[in-house]
């Protein structure tokens, strides 16, 4: 998240700017801190408690850029509640996005096969130490034979 928060910061200027449309604040948004904060999510395992963090971290980022509300009853200025964040940020959630993430990722390591490290990571079959898991990866790949 402190990535993500310094990425924010980085282009605070723009996203505060009246002069853009919110659909471009939510592309920078987008390209810009989501990148950053889901690098690596693929191999994250999160607690709940760590995708509620996430959860309000998002929402915080975009009640700074889509800014306050104001109340109709009152003519207050009010923070958006968290619906109509949903409402008006049509993307997934960013707990989503991990999650999809992983599915995507493990996958892709279980059609790898079993010869490749991050497939006994995946299945927790993990033999010895990372160093016999190599070997036995170079020992399997010089027994195969082309047909």
């Amino acid at each position: 998240m402190k990535s993500g928060n310094a990425c924010y910061h980085s282009v605070q200027n723009l996203l505060s700017s009246s002069l853009l449309s919110y659909n471009i604040k939510i592309k920078i948004h987008r390209i810009k801190i989501l990148s950053v904060v889901l690098y690596g999510c693929e191999t994250w395992s999160l607690t709940l408690k760590e995708e509620h963090g996430v959860r309000v971290f998002e929402n915080m980022m975009l009640r700074r850029i889509l800014g306050p509300k104001r109340d109709e009853v009152t003519g207050e200025r009010r923070k958006l509640y968290t619906e109509e964040l949903n409402d008006l940020y049509s993307s997934p959630n960013i707990v989503r996005v991990m999650k999809s993430g992983r599915m995507r990722w493990a996958g892709h390591v279980a059609r790898v096969g079993y010869r490749k490290v991050a497939y006994s990571f995946l299945v927790g079959k993990r033999e010895g130490t990372l160093r016999n898991i190599t070997l036995h990866k170079t020992a399997c790949c010089h027994n195969t034979q082309l047909v």
